[in-house]
């Protein structure tokens, strides 16, 4: 069976994926990979990532959609997809611009719960 740590390591070696970064709800990182001098402190990352979740919630209560699952934000050198495990685990990952978003969120959403299940 695998383990969360397979996980991330296996959504860190898709193409274009430059990090990903497993959180807890307090903005600690639970386990991290990066790419090779890619330069990233998966702890200030995961630190600014708490507040985020939370504003994309209020969001979501007052538009009438709920609280997160997934969230897809683009940056001028790529993209950060955030997706809520559980309420206590986030998973972020981080990828370069040229990089294929569809498929990997159609695999965070449809594998959610078994990733979870792994927590």
């Amino acid at each position: 069976m695998p383990t969360i740590r397979d996980v991330v390591q296996a959504l860190a070696r898709r193409d274009g994926v430059d990090a990903v970064v497993l959180l807890g709800s307090d903005g600690l990182p639970i386990d991290s990979q990066a790419a090779p001098g890619g330069g990233l402190d998966a702890e200030v990352v995961a630190a600014h990532l708490p507040p985020l979740v939370h504003a994309c919630d209020e969001l979501g209560q007052h538009a009438g959609r709920g609280a997160l699952a997934t969230a897809v934000i683009e940056y001028a050198a790529g993209y950060a997809v955030v997706t809520d495990l559980s309420r206590d685990v986030k998973l972020l990952v981080l990828l370069g611009p040229g990089a294929s978003l569809g498929p990997l969120l159609y695999d965070l959403s449809r594998h959610r719960a078994q990733i979870a299940g792994l927590l």
